[in-house]
């Protein structure tokens, strides 16, 4: 679907990056929480593998079985707040969020 990337307070790891301070909700493994247009979840997913370069974390997004006939998606990172994204964007995997 995308990439998540964290620009602050990011540590390399052994098995990946993840976030520290206020940012340690963050980690492969994290909630991905998809809501159609009416706002009702439709489906949920994980942050996937992370690459640590630069002080950034970026992680990918990995989402099954998103319904499809939406003409816009929210997409949630753990309880980060939503954002937007047309169906073509999420089919085309442009989903590209940062925080930090």
């Amino acid at each position: 679907m995308g990439a998540f990337t964290l620009t602050e307070d990011a540590i390399d790891g052994r098995t990946g990056c993840y976030g520290t301070d206020g940012y340690d909700d963050i980690e492969e493994g994290t909630s991905v929480t998809v809501y159609d247009g009416a706002g009702d979840i439709t489906a949920t997913g994980i942050l996937g593998t992370s690459t640590y370069a630069g002080g950034l974390c970026v992680f990918d997004i990995a989402i099954d079985d998103v319904p499809t006939g939406e003409k816009f998606y929210q997409v949630e990172v753990s309880h980060r707040g939503k954002v937007h994204l047309t169906a073509d964007e999420a089919e085309a995997g442009k989903l590209s969020v940062s925080l930090g």
